[in-house]
């Protein structure tokens, strides 16, 4: 074989191997490209449709449970409103309690205010609960604002001090409050009635930890411009807590409005009794423990208006509550 032979041999074996090689890589990177985008397409249909299951079964369940809550929660206010609504003998003939009234009757809501002193009573917790709730933010506003901008000595001491009184039982407040309102003579007045409530050290210490989140920077700033801490309080810190602020007046008000052990103790005269031991009266003295749909329409008076309360601010209370979390 000539040297011319070997050569044009060898380039062909070379050109085969490179038609090979080239062949062999050709479908390694063709195959996978060719059905990448297929797959691909498969997969992400699925995991969408997965997806909208998920979040439509996710959605189910939690409207039902949502609903089943609203069940729970709602049907003593509906059995109470529809117990006030029903006679006294159409109550007392029912063997099987009913989920309806055929011949509803307001003859109920009339005996509340006529067999006893209903009117009273709420006007008593009216007055009760603002002059309660007004001196209670006036103190707390003042408290919060020195613990939260002035500097003077013993402050962290004293606001630890201060906090500590949250692990004092009530009880043991109760029984010390009553002897000290005994001794000074005032029992049987709404003094005596609204002393003990004016202040409260949860409320302090959660708006003086919305007073923090506020910039040092306007304080700073408005002090260089010779604003005295009353205005900056009322001008600048107030309104920016007023979504906090309207929502501690609420708790007060609702507070206030329940209150039970300590009108019970401190008042023995029906002149200052409050709508919480007003209820017990009621029972005991006005309507009789039978009458029980009577007392189911003084509970309604009593407790509308605190859900009209709370239907008219829910929104702020929302606000206040979640704004509790926001800084600055």
């Amino acid at each position: 074989m000539s040297m011319e032979n070997k050569i044009i041999d060898r380039k062909t074996d070379y050109q085969k191997t490179e038609e090979r090689m080239a062949g062999t890589s050709g479908g390694r990177i063709k195959g996978p490209r060719a059905g990448a985008g297929t797959a691909d397409r498969v997969d992400y249909g699925r995991v969408e449709r997965q997806a909208r299951i998920k979040n439509r079964v996710g959605k189910t369940i939690t409207y039902m449970l949502l609903t089943l809550w609203a069940l729970v929660v709602l049907f003593p206010f509906y059995w109470m409103v529809l117990t006030s609504l029903k006679g006294y003998g159409a109550y007392n003939s029912e063997f099987i309690p009913r989920f309806y009234t055929l011949s509803p009757t307001l003859q109920n809501y009339v005996d509340a205010f006529t067999t006893v002193s209903l009117g009273r009573y709420l006007l008593n917790t009216a007055v009760f609960t603002l002059v309660t709730t007004g001196l209670m933010l006036g103190v707390i506003v003042l408290a919060a604002f020195a613990f939260a901008r002035l500097e003077f000595k013993g402050k962290h001491i004293l606001f630890v001090a201060f906090l500590s009184l949250m692990m004092i039982p009530n009880e043991l407040v109760v029984i010390t409050n009553f002897v000290t309102v005994t001794s000074l003579d005032l029992r049987n007045t709404f003094t005596g009635l609204i002393l003990p409530s004016v202040t409260s050290v949860f409320y302090i210490y959660l708006l003086k930890e919305n007073f923090e989140q506020i910039p040092d920077s306007l304080y700073y700033a408005a002090k260089v411009d010779g604003t005295s801490d009353l205005k900056y309080l009322f001008k600048v810190m107030i309104p920016i807590s007023k979504p906090t602020l309207v929502t501690v007046t609420i708790l007060k008000v609702i507070e206030c409005w329940n209150s039970y052990v300590w009108p019970r103790l401190i008042t023995d005269n029906p002149d200052y009794y409050l709508v919480s031991n007003g209820i017990q009266e009621i029972r005991e003295n006005g309507f009789g423990r039978e009458n029980i749909p009577a007392m189911m329409a003084a509970v309604v008076v009593i407790s509308v208006p605190l859900v009209l309360l709370f239907l008219v601010f829910r929104k702020k209370i929302m606000a206040g509550v979640s704004r509790g979390g926001t800084k600055f």
